[in-house]
């Protein structure tokens, strides 16, 4: 069975840094997109950034760009999100998911706070 393990969230200023982690365990993605998504209190979750597994093309929100860098390591199973410039209003529950998403993935998601 697939699971999908988010990490890397924490506490930052405006303007700081930070880099999340998705690593992926029961199988091999290669034909498939993945995609970060987000949830601030209050608000419904939203996508954010996604990523072709096999070819690496990547899409973002606008609220992201040129902000937010996508990737993924084939070999570790792994897809990243490489945050800068972060805002308070990116302040939200981060997930990672296939893209369009499965209702059966979604993980526990790990917290960005953004401070101002």
């Amino acid at each position: 069975q697939v699971q999908l393990v988010e990490s890397g969230g924490g506490l930052v200023q405006t303007g700081g840094s930070l880099r999340l982690s998705c690593a992926a365990s029961g199988r091999t993605f290669s034909r498939i997109t993945m995609g970060w998504f987000r949830q601030a209190p209050g608000k419904e979750r939203e996508f954010v950034a996604a990523i072709n597994w096999s070819f690496g093309n990547t899409q973002y929100t606008d609220s992201v760009k040129g902000r937010f860098t996508i990737s993924r390591d084939n070999a570790k199973n792994t897809m990243y999100l490489q945050m800068n410039s972060l805002k308070p209003e990116d302040t939200a529950l981060y997930y990672c998911n296939t893209f369009p998403a499965s209702e059966t993935l979604w993980g526990q998601g790990t917290q960005v706070t953004v401070s101002s």
